[in-house]
């Protein structure tokens, strides 16, 4: 049977060189495969026929019968259009054209009756529809069958002829070729456990859906296949790693962690926290490979059980590093580490981009010996430069922020494999953790230490500030410190940072006796360095910032956060932002300030962040309204999370079947070496084999 992936677009009927290189570059589209698998994102009902005196203003998409009676070209230069007469009878309706109008104008005759189809827009007393799907009606049959599918577009295309239409012109040629047959990628034994449509009646339906029902249980299927085989080659990489991947062995619980536990925790640790150093110590002396996420929100004390961690595996004559994304949280670790340590016997250094060449040549070599400990740092770490005499373990913080090439690069800096300890203080929703992390054990620190109070958040809009103003005056007199933070948006940069100027220049009008500070990413760093000092120090009662205080800043005193605009962030970073205040003992309180013009979906996520301090919730919830696309993290994940039907907010319940049907696929037969299950292993290494999946070692 004919390889789909491997036959070039530019073969199908009508394509060519030209339109095949519009829809590699604009749609990813090279391969026949690649067309099948270019779905409808949504489907109209053109089972109706509407007459023009039925319509009105505020109407969907509607189809017509009937005739042109003129046509006329209008205006000049950018304004000029073509203006079709169409009229079945009961009114006349103006078509509109603003491209392609010679081709407009040839390919339709006046008095030949035609279908019209297209959303109509009220124009002083008339209505017309602009660029128009106009068929003859002898198509009838063809275009008119229920449900109709539209495919996303963009300008370039559509300037190239390659509107929906031909989209599904093509896929109908491509099907027709095919015979409307499909390779199977499912074994029988699947198909029956679970009841599934065969994959060539999925596509046919997917794309020329016959009813409702049918195009439902089409979706069904092409979404179980895709996460289905996300999950088959997770749950393959995992068990790879674990029998190729011998462990380092760390046996001892020695002098560092006993005197530390005994004689320097700050604190005594939460249950989630020494519920968490149990299933630490479990891993680091199996003989396996430790490859764990520690999941915990803002201030619920993961740098404590970093730490105890990292002296294990001192215990153990091994050293361990951190590595950061920005230097403001590598700088933040290195001082709660030393703060943590005191006089103890261990060696700590901090490594960044910013270490002075002097100070780089005393610490590398004292790394390469083993005499440093603990290596704190950013992408310095990976540098080939750095070299470890005994790396037994490697903590990454926020690892969503490297790319998986530079986290592949400091396990290669030994020559058996450190066990590794992924942090983040994002949470991660679980079906998007079973996809991006389904391969690593997960830990939850899920509470607070004691003493910390739930910070009380509050929205309000900007037509109010004077009210905010006197509150933010109120917390100063108390003594306390204030963050107002603005957004910064790709591609609105200027706007932002003139935002966040004239914000600066008000707030020192307004609070004229006290000192106001401004931070953000494109101040030189020690300039950056020496304003967050003042605030970090209490020189300073007002940081106005970027979100570049969203990791890293600990002040205890700051108790507001202020975040203007704050329709223009997601869920999860709000909530992370929020978490820089609650840190000390006294009341703290995070403002949303917005316009009042708000859409329902900003509305309901403004109310989420409100009414809970939960940041699971939260990104629960973040997912459900935006979707796995816009969340942090999942570009840089090393899956290739580019799904082309599923939704990981909406099929959770697909992801955890398809999950346990691989599990159980895989229970039966660990490396897919039965004639059956050929089928899956072609089709793993096929979607796969293009994808360097780092997953079995980050």
């Amino acid at each position: 049977m004919l390889e789909l992936d491997k036959r070039s677009i530019t073969y199908l009927p009508g394509v060519g060189p030209k339109k095949a290189e519009i829809l590699q570059k604009e749609a990813g589209i090279v391969s026949y495969e690649d067309l099948l698998y270019y779905f409808p994102y949504k489907y109209i009902d053109r089972s109706r026929f509407y007459k023009v005196v039925e319509i009105r203003g505020n109407m969907p998409y509607i189809q017509l019968k009937g005739r042109f009676i003129s046509f006329e070209t209008l205006g000049e230069g950018r304004t000029r259009r073509l203006v079709g007469r169409f009229s079945d009878g009961t009114g006349v309706i103006d078509l509109v054209w603003f491209k392609g109008l010679a081709y407009v104008k040839d390919k339709y005759s006046i008095g030949k009756e035609y279908i019209v189809f297209g959303k109509p827009t009220e124009f002083g007393h008339s209505y017309n529809i602009a660029h128009p799907d106009v068929d003859p009606v002898e198509n009838q049959e063809q275009v008119t069958g229920g449900l109709t599918p539209y495919y996303p577009t963009t300008e370039k295309m559509k300037k190239s002829f390659l509107n929906s239409r031909a989209i599904q012109n093509y896929q109908y040629s491509l099907l027709s070729n095919l015979g409307w047959k499909i390779q199977e990628i499912l074994t029988p034994e699947i198909l029956r456990k679970t009841g599934l449509m065969s994959l060539a009646e999925a596509i046919r339906q997917i794309h020329f859906p016959e009813t409702v029902d049918l195009l439902r249980k089409a979706q069904l299927r092409l979404k179980f296949d895709e996460l289905f085989y996300i999950q088959l080659n997770i749950l393959l990489t995992a068990s790879f790693r674990k029998t190729k991947f011998q462990g380092l062995l760390f046996p001892l619980v020695g002098d560092y962690f006993n005197t530390f536990y005994k004689e320097y925790l700050p604190f005594d640790l939460t249950n989630a926290q020494k519920r968490v150093i149990k299933e630490i110590r479990k891993d680091l002396g199996s003989g396996r490979q430790m490859n764990r996420l520690l999941q915990g929100d803002v201030g619920s004390g993961k740098t404590l059980v970093a730490l105890l961690t990292m002296l294990l595996a001192i215990d153990n004559k091994y050293q361990a590093c951190i590595m950061a994304p920005t230097e403001i949280l590598a700088n933040q670790h290195y001082a709660t580490i030393m703060g943590f340590l005191k006089d103890m016997d261990v060696r700590v250094a901090l490594l960044t981009g910013s270490t002075k060449k002097k100070e780089r040549n005393e610490l590398l070599p004292a790394i390469a010996s083993g005499e440093i400990n603990i290596v704190i740092g950013t992408h310095a770490l990976i540098e080939e430069t750095v070299v470890f005499h005994s790396l037994g373990l490697a903590i990454i913080d926020e690892q969503h922020r490297f790319g998986v090439e530079q986290r592949s690069r400091l396990w290669q800096k030994n020559r058996r494999v450190p066990h590794v300890l992924v942090m983040t203080a994002t949470p991660i929703p679980r079906t998007l953790a079973m996809t991006l992390y389904g391969d690593l054990d997960v830990s939850v620190i899920d509470e607070l230490p004691p003493g910390r109070k739930p910070v009380q958040t509050l929205h309000r809009y900007d037509n109010r500030k004077a009210e905010l103003y006197e509150f933010l005056r109120k917390e100063i007199r108390a003594g306390r410190q204030v963050y107002v933070v603005y957004p910064l948006i790709e591609g609105s940069e200027k706007v932002d940072y003139k935002n966040l100027e004239e914000g600066f220049e008000l707030f020192k009008e307004i609070f004229s006796d006290y000192t106001v500070c401004m931070v953000h990413g494109k101040m030189k760093a020690v300039d950056k360095e020496r304003e967050m000092q003042k605030f970090v120090k209490g020189e300073a009662q007002i940081l106005m910032a970027t979100t570049v205080i969203e990791v890293g800043v600990n002040v205890p005193n700051a108790t507001v956060m202020v975040i203007e605009s704050a329709e223009r962030f997601g869920l999860s970073q709000l909530h992370q932002l929020r978490g820089r205040v609650g840190r000390g003992g006294e009341q703290s309180y995070c403002v949303l300030v917005s316009s009042y013009k708000l859409s329902n979906e900003t509305r309901k996520r403004l109310e989420i962040m409100v009414n809970s301090n939960n940041g699971f919730d939260i990104a629960e919830a973040d997912l459900r309204l935006r979707g796995h696309g816009d969340l942090e993290g999942t570009q840089q994940s090393g899956m290739g999370l580019d799904l082309k039907i599923a939704n990981l907010g909406a099929d959770g319940q697909i992801l955890q079947f398809a999950r346990t049907i691989a599990q159980e696929v895989l229970e039966e037969d660990p490396d897919l070496s039965k004639e059956m299950n050929h089928i899956l292993k072609d089709r793993v290494n096929k979607l796969f084999a293009r994808k360097i999946n780092w997953g079995m070692i980050s």
